[in-house]
């Protein structure tokens, strides 16, 4: 069984078990649950559900692994022939969950 769910401005495909990374969740707490509502689609023994745009009913149920940080991003700038150099970095912060439950 899987599940299509989208967070955060992108979509995952799931199943029971799975790690995933998906953006910072402020306030969650390694061991807090987190429930995903906005599932596209579900797929499973009696076949597969896809939603218009959401399958009503369903979510997915995850428990808060970790926070973590992303690599490092480094951007640079330079305008030729002007002496200018820049150079900045950005590290994205993700929440990491295991997926639970997919309920239809």
């Amino acid at each position: 069984m899987y599940a299509i769910i989208a967070a955060d401005g992108r979509q995952y495909k799931v199943h029971t078990g799975d790690s995933i990374q998906v953006d910072l969740r402020e306030g969650a707490n390694v061991g807090d649950a987190i429930t995903f509502d906005t599932v596209l689609l579900v797929s499973g023994e009696a076949g597969v559900k896809v939603g218009k745009p959401n399958v009503a009913g369903a979510s997915v149920a995850a428990e808060v692994i970790s926070q973590e940080m992303g690599d490092k991003v480094y951007i640079q700038k330079m305008r030729r022939r002007k002496n200018f150099r820049k150079r900045t970095g950005h590290r994205q912060k993700y929440t990491r969950v295991k997926i639970g439950a997919i309920t239809v």
